[in-house]
């Protein structure tokens, strides 16, 4: 029997090289094998201020680089968190089982609200609706990076705990971390991620970037002292960074781009990386193009939100018969 899978990601800005290595590339793979439910997780974009025209937008522009990218909508639920009301119910319910000390606990609310005279609760209890939403369809596993293994750390408990109270019946997810291309670091620093929140937009590649400003950001690109193109990632974070991402979008080895480049300075390496990006985005952004001119995205979400709808609909409401809840006629 197929597993389930449950991923989602935010339309809270352009979307970058980093979201397309790290997880839209592995959506792909795994749509082959396993019952796959993909979100645009417009629900936990609010948990900070969002201009509404700006979040329709960068909403349809997600779900359009899902299909762009390859994930086909006949085997994979593609569709929008807010589409499906099962997650805020389940959130909800699972916030009655959470406590404060766990929510206190997450780095990325510490992180977050680092420094903010205000932070709004939706922000603190993030991690329980992230709970709902990989809950809700009993996933078994949740592709994530380093930095959400905590939340899905405490979406594994909550099962634990429903299931200790309640009788056996959430599964208790685990997490799919591919071993290389997980997370594509930043080019002005391979001490961060690669992020669509750094101020500087230099230091991403924007999946809708045009070939020209791809180019000139991978010729801009941060590099380490020395001109040697090898993957060092303890010396030579820089250069292993852009290796990577390179071996990702080229489909050679590691081992294969040191030896292409042995004796060769930087300047070279990066032109063609470059040009390697170029060819890797040009047909996802052509097939964007006519996504986003067919009509026919709004279509497809609606049917992929039925489909999330008919199995997070049966979850919800055996959650609510084993808690106590009086059934709706």
């Amino acid at each position: 029997m197929a597993k389930k899978v449950l991923s989602g990601i935010q339309p809270s800005g352009s979307l970058t090289l980093g979201n397309y290595i790290g997880a839209i590339k592995n959506f792909v793979k795994l749509q082959q094998e396993h019952e796959c439910f993909f979100m645009v997780v417009d629900l936990h974009a609010i948990t900070v201020a969002q201009d509404p025209a700006a979040l329709r937008e960068n909403s349809r522009s997600v779900a359009a680089l899902y299909l762009a990218a390859g994930i086909d909508p006949k085997i994979s639920n593609v569709y929008m968190q807010s589409h499906v009301p099962q997650h805020a119910e389940l959130g909800w319910i699972l916030t009655t089982l959470t406590a404060m000390g766990e929510l206190e606990r997450m780095t990325q609310f510490k992180d977050k609200s680092s420094g903010k005279d205000s932070v709004g609760a939706g922000l603190f209890v993030y991690p329980s609706l992230m709970a709902a939403d990989i809950l809700v369809y009993n996933a078994d596993l949740v592709p994530v990076g380093e930095d959400q293994k905590q939340h899905l750390e405490l979406t594994r408990d909550l099962a634990g705990r429903f299931n200790h109270r309640f009788g056996d019946f959430f599964t208790v997810p685990d997490p799919y971390i591919p071993e290389v291309g997980a997370r594509i670091m930043s080019l002005d620093d391979a001490g961060k991620k690669m992020s669509k929140s750094n101020p500087n937009a230099g230091s991403y590649i924007a999946l809708l970037d045009p070939p020209d400003v791809i180019r000139k950001k991978i010729s801009r690109a941060t590099t380490d002292s020395g001109r040697e193109v090898v993957y060092d990632p303890a010396n030579k974070p820089e250069i292993s960074n852009l290796m990577s991402i390179y071996a990702e979008c080229s489909g050679l080895s590691l081992q294969q781009i040191a030896d292409q480049y042995e004796g060769q300075m930087y300047g070279g390496f990066k032109k063609n990386l470059g040009e390697v990006l170029v060819a890797t985005l040009e047909p996802l952004q052509q097939r964007y193009h006519e996504i986003r001119s067919s009509g026919m995205l709004e279509d497809i979400l609606a049917e992929g939100a039925e489909r999330a709808r008919s199995v997070a609909s049966q979850t919800l409401t055996e959650v609510k018969e084993r808690m106590g809840f009086l059934p709706y006629r």
